[in-house]
């Protein structure tokens, strides 16, 4: 396996250096700007470089450049390396942009697509209900057009953000009599109104990122649908795809196994023969990954279909998310009886509350996106061609 690049690649490697040698950290009063003032700062700068936003047209805040794997990887190679602000990621940017770039109106990208990126709007996700969790197509909010508006009613539940977010894309039910996943529309909602309630759910992490949301005749003028009424369901499977390509994402692994081996040489575990061959095996799954992401770049770069393997990069990710916080619990030791912190899943590694966290995370993003036993269906049968599980057959 070659992993140099030609030396047209490197030639640009050599000019995102020299950008980011001038640009970050920012210097002089830009330096005194708050953190998100100068990260918000930088993207701009960025983008108008044409390193940042590549994939979206000009006209909608974005660099608009020719598609490039190997560039955008060079990009997130380099950025990474000075620790300079990159794509704002979350549900917004990395889920619902897409999403409209493939499936919305004019309008909807002009209004919704560049301060979404920049991070102006921020977005949560309607779709998991009470009863409607890996079996999503079984939702009962319902929505109604009334006087050029719909009208919704109905709850969402693990509502990542909800508390903090200007709109939610949601998943409703429009057409009644219609057939299971026939009836579905993807509806954008404003959260400022009284119709909408969002309840926060206390995590045993501390903290409180998942919410309920009740929807009671909540509204949203008509042309806020994305996609053909009725046709939602096409629309969230373009999200889904989105979600579990940020979600397997190998960088991530890899940057929290880097931790773990931080904590294993601090605490003088890394010379124990037994957790130095759980180390290696755990590295050798990260390894198999990550070689894995380079296949996937290389038959993306000759636009060739990497076949089967891409439908795996989700479920590979969350199941080495689950070993690596297991053995950093075994490292952590009694620590580990502490109370979690409420960093975050990749915040606060360097202390004991923080791989608590992290290990309790881990246990979630397992599910987000599809559980794993739904991402094993999705690969046996669009990867494989094997017939559909008889019990979801029955359900139709």
């Amino acid at each position: 396996m070659d992993l140099q690049y030609s030396q047209e690649y490197e030639d640009f490697r050599e000019e995102v250096k020299a950008f980011l040698a001038e640009s970050w950290p920012l210097q002089g009063d830009e330096a005194k700007l708050s953190l998100g003032e100068q990260s918000s700062l930088f993207r701009d700068r960025a983008v108008a470089r044409g390193y940042l936003a590549r994939s979206i047209p000009k006209q909608y805040g974005g660099s608009e450049q020719d598609a490039d794997v190997l560039k955008a990887t060079i990009i997130g190679e380099e950025f990474a390396r000075v620790r300079a602000p990159g794509e704002l990621r979350g549900i917004g940017p990395s889920m619902l942009v897409p999403t409209l770039l493939e499936h919305g109106t004019e309008w909807q990208k002009e209004k919704f697509v560049a301060p979404t990126i920049k991070g102006d709007i921020v977005w949560c996700q309607g779709y998991s209900e009470p009863g409607s969790g890996s079996d999503l197509a079984s939702l009962k909010t319902r929505a109604e057009l009334k006087d050029d508006e719909w009208v919704i009613n109905g709850q969402k539940i693990w509502t990542t953000g909800a508390q903090r977010s200007q709109w939610m894309f949601c998943l409703c039910r429009t057409e009644r009599g219609a057939q299971k996943h026939a009836g579905i529309s993807y509806i954008l909602i404003p959260m400022d109104q009284e119709g909408v309630e969002v309840r926060p759910l206390r995590q045993m992490t501390g903290g409180s990122d998942f919410n309920e949301v009740f929807l009671t005749d909540a509204r949203t003028p008509a042309d806020h649908i994305v996609g053909k009424r009725g046709e939602g369901w096409i629309v969230s499977r373009s999200t889904l795809k989105h979600e579990r390509n940020m979600i397997g994402d190998a960088r991530q692994t890899k940057f929290v196994f880097q931790g773990l081996l931080r904590m294993a040489k601090q605490t003088g575990r890394l010379a124990e023969p037994e957790m130095r061959q759980r180390l290696a095996e755990l590295e050798g799954y990260i390894l198999a990954h990550e070689y894995s992401g380079y296949r996937q770049l290389t038959c993306a770069a000759r636009g060739e279909n990497p076949g089967p393997v891409s439908l795996m990069n989700k479920l590979v990710s969350t199941n080495i998310h689950e070993k690596v916080a297991a053995l950093a619990l075994d490292l952590v030791g009694d620590a580990a009886l502490v109370s979690p912190g409420e960093q975050g899943m990749y915040r606060g590694l360097r202390e004991a509350s923080g791989w608590v966290t992290h290990y309790m995370y881990s246990l979630g993003v397992a599910i987000a996106g599809g559980t794993a036993n739904i991402q094993r269906n999705v690969i046996a049968e669009r990867g494989y061609g094997l017939p559909r599980d008889a019990a979801a057959q029955s359900s139709k």
